[in-house]
């Protein structure tokens, strides 16, 4: 029980990592970190992302252009850039090191101690992507609220709200940081099953130490 128990949780921490991992990828190049909706004109939305800004028209369809300037970019996207591209790095790593932690991986069964601290080391990889995919979300949607709520800027001019890239970036994030829990629960939390290479070795050891001792029956 225990082990089926231990092995469950390394998949389900494994499946919420890659899970979260795929949408921070997709959440550092989706287009729609701010959406900016015109009460003039309906027909036209605009939206933001970290790479490029597009607008979106109902006969022409979605247009986007890149942003020409890295510096030129404020404050809160440019770190964005980087904390995303960190996490994305940081999130590939900690799935490269949890796999060969599992149990189910045939490769290194006799060393535990070793699959052990592997998945130790994932989870603490996976929890690592998770802060550094929320921070830039939680960053950028904080300045959102904040030029939203701005009295010096005047009621007619439109203003930027939520895209739906903050909704999955912050999925993401705690999907990561559930992953990372439940390896590193699978990992200290229950206790990993000998191979069957001990079983061998220590019945080999006791039935010497009985032919010692001149009987061959344990029991005896």
């Amino acid at each position: 029980m225990a082990l089926v128990l231990r092995v469950a949780m390394q998949f389900m921490g494994i499946l919420l990592s890659l899970l979260g991992w795929v949408l921070s990828i997709i959440t550092t190049y989706l287009p729609h970190w701010k959406n900016l909706n015109l009460d003039l004109n309906e027909m036209e939305n605009w939206t933001m992302g970290l790479w490029q800004a597009c607008v979106v028209q109902e006969e022409v369809g979605m247009q986007c252009k890149d942003f020409e300037s890295f510096l030129g970019l404020p404050a809160e996207l440019r770190i964005s850039r980087v904390l995303m591209f960190l996490s994305n790095g940081l999130g590939l790593l900690g799935l490269l090191v949890s796999g060969f932690g599992l149990d189910c991986l045939r490769i290194g069964e006799t060393q535990r101690d070793v699959k052990k601290r592997l998945l130790i080391l994932g989870g603490i990889l996976f929890w690592t992507a998770g802060v550094t995919a929320l921070v830039p979300v939680s960053w950028v949607a904080h300045v959102t609220v904040q030029e939203f709520w701005d009295e010096r800027i005047p009621e007619i001019v439109p203003r930027w709200e939520f895209g739906e890239a903050l909704f999955i970036g912050w999925f993401a994030g705690f999907s990561l940081l559930l992953g990372g829990c439940l390896l590193n629960w699978a990992a200290c939390g229950t206790q990993a099953p000998l191979a069957s290479g001990h079983y061998t070795v220590a019945e080999t050891q006791t039935q010497c130490a009985y032919l010692e001792n001149g009987t061959a029956n344990p029991s005896v």
